[in-house]
């Protein structure tokens, strides 16, 4: 295990400031509040008071970034790490494994975001899939008060190893899955405090927020209330009253399923662009988080625990609404009895690449059988090839992008699948593994930080999806549309694509080790929440990977300033019928922040000449 030499240099630049925390024997408390979904500009003092008041009184990342590709699961381990995704190898929310896994229902694609999943990889790769520790297991192991909170999958994986089986041994945790056989086990003081402050023992479900609707039938129309009422009432009625009465420093993380949920599957906007996810169930989900920060914030206030205490909020992605629509795909133009007329169905990238590359259809989440004549993959997933067992091509079906992956690193069919989607209309940019060489139209995977020392196996190609602003009379990274590989329909919502709608997520920070009223105009991303996390707490971790945030050392007391620069980075090469991937780059001493990436015109926040540009100064 060893220390890179970037974390040395980017992460460790404020020790000799006189910053508080890290000259403290007895570091702060730390909450991490994580609105999953926010866009960055939704926060208004009207829309979520309790998160503007942070905002505006702590510190407005006002430049912040999602890692690509923008997903929970991906940008979950990039906070609880500080390392960017091709350490963590948690390319997405649903990725290939080279194995079965029986919890995801014996599938080598397993979807995630599911703490027995996640148990089952850790397994598979000696322990610990991520290979990296986490900030919340670091903090555990030091002897701090450890908990996480919230959404099912992205709240476990913040401590997921150490036999967890094993309660007061382990972070508390609180999910979608507590009380049930599959949820972490709680242990007899943590019970017994639920039973005295009148909470239940298991968690509620999420009841009609759930409900995703069809083709025919709107999705919900509430947002997450009950579930996360039953979290928020955990945190501040039995785990900050045990914490402080422990007498030792704490650690809490609390993921908010809202607002993405609700925006997920909101049914305000069947089959149509307009309003989207800027419809009433979406705002409701914002208003909902907010609630469950405004409660926290209380809780601090009314134990004595504020002023001792830092808070850090940071969404994990921002959100775009859902567009099926192409006029080059082969599979629009075929009929599925879920799927408007002439709309993508799911799948749509595995069925147009079988028919492209003249392969057999499988789908790995029905025992591999063969998808064949107006059918699609049941969770769009694919393998292709001759044997379903021995696959060509596997492809990971996401929403925003989707992971290609070649078992037998051809370089032959890499260019030929390349081709094939330079061809369809809803594909913009694609990110090739070093490993296949430079191909024309193309960036190669490091460009973007998700080449490195990842346990879990590399992608061969990323393929990023066309998004655009809607006329929703609002910033255009508020009225992001893109088009999505998903179950959901047009006019819900989904994340993942390389869009700035789905980059640009909300952070802000208040408390006694950051500065007040101050506005971050620098670069930051998730990974550097991991670092500056750390940091706060004066934690020191192994590292395997070298693909580290900073420590947003401006935004502290005393910190230091560091200069901020841009560039455009694109294709060595077009591709034979004039494409390129265009990736816009700012830059903080050895970090690099992507903005947006894809084919100039096809993705918002890239402008149609963006590919003309040259390297930008200051």
């Amino acid at each position: 295990m060893r220390r890179s030499l970037v974390l040395l240099s980017a992460g460790l630049t404020v020790l000799s400031t006189g910053f508080a925390s890290a000259q403290n024997n007895t570091p702060r408390n730390l909450i991490l509040f994580i609105p999953d979904g926010l866009r960055a500009l939704k926060i208004t003092p009207e829309t979520a008071p309790a998160m503007a008041e942070v905002r505006d009184k702590g510190v407005n990342f006002k430049n912040s970034h999602s890692l690509f590709p923008t997903f929970t699961m991906a940008n979950g381990s990039a906070m609880s790490t500080g390392h960017y995704l091709g350490d963590t190898g948690v390319f997405s929310n649903t990725i290939w494994t080279n194995y079965t896994s029986v919890p995801a229902g014996d599938t080598v694609v397993p979807f995630i975001e599911n703490d027995a999943v996640l148990g089952d990889i850790d397994e598979h790769f000696k322990g610990d899939y991520l290979n990296e520790e986490t900030v919340l297991k670091m903090a555990r192991d030091k002897g701090f008060s450890t908990a996480a909170l919230g959404k099912h999958g992205p709240t476990y994986q913040w401590d997921h190893t150490d036999h967890p089986d094993k309660p007061g041994l382990h972070s508390v945790v609180f999910d979608d899955a507590t009380g049930t056989k599959i949820g972490v086990p709680l242990s007899d003081e943590v019970k017994a405090a639920l039973t005295k402050a009148g909470l239940a023992l298991a968690a509620p479900s999420r009841g009609d927020n759930a409900k995703a609707g069809d083709a025919k039938t709107p999705g919900t129309t509430v947002a997450n209330v009950a579930q996360q009422a039953y979290f928020a009432d955990v945190a501040t009625k039995v785990l900050l009253p045990m914490f402080k009465a422990r007498n030792k420093p704490f650690v809490l993380v609390f993921w908010s399923r809202d607002p993405d949920g609700s925006q997920h599957n909101t049914g305000d906007s069947l089959n149509q662009i307009l309003p989207g996810i800027n419809g009433p169930t979406s705002m409701a989900g914002i208003k909902n988080a907010d609630n469950n920060l405004a409660q926290i914030r209380k809780a601090l206030d009314e134990l004595g625990l504020s002023a001792n205490t830092n808070i850090m909020i940071q969404a994990d992605h921002g959100f775009s609404t859902i567009s099926k629509e192409s006029k080059t795909s082969p599979s629009a133009k075929l009929s599925y009895d879920d799927t408007p007329k002439d709309f993508l169905p799911m799948g749509f990238l595995a069925i147009d690449l079988a028919k492209a590359l003249d392969l057999p259809l499988f789908d790995p989440n029905d025992k591999n059988a063969a998808v064949t004549g107006n059918a699609h993959p049941k969770a769009g997933n694919g393998v292709l090839g001759k044997d379903p067992t021995k696959p060509d091509l596997v492809i990971a079906t996401n929403g925003g992008s989707d992971l290609i992956y070649l078992p037998n690193k051809d370089k032959k069919l890499a260019a030929k699948t390349i081709k094939a989607l330079m061809e369809q209309d809803y594909v913009s940019g694609l990110f090739v593994d070093d490993q296949l060489g430079r191909f024309p139209g193309t960036l190669p995977l490091s460009s973007i930080n998700l080449r490195g020392k990842a346990a879990t196996p590399t992608p061969a190609i990323v393929v990023n999806f066309r998004s655009y602003a809607s006329e929703c009379g609002e910033a255009p990274t508020n009225c992001s549309v893109q088009v999505a590989d998903t179950v959901l329909r047009q006019g819900q919502g989904m994340h993942g694509s390389f869009s700035r709608g789905d980059t640009y997520n909300f952070m802000a920070a208040i408390g006694p080790d950051f500065k007040a009223g101050f506005v971050d105009e620098l670069p930051v991303s998730n990974a550097d929440v991991g670092m500056t996390a750390a940091q706060l707490l004066g934690l020191r971790g192994s590292e395997n990977g070298g693909l580290v945030g900073r420590v947003m050392s401006e935004a502290l007391p005393n910190g230091i300033v560091p200069k901020a620069f841009k560039a455009v980075e694109k294709s060595k090469k077009k591709s034979e019928n004039g494409l390129e991937t265009v990736l816009n780059v700012q830059r903080v001493g050895s970090q690099r922040y992507f903005d947006a990436a894809g084919f100039p015109g096809r993705t918002l926040g890239l402008e149609p000449d963006a590919g003309k540009q040259k390297t930008a100064g200051k």
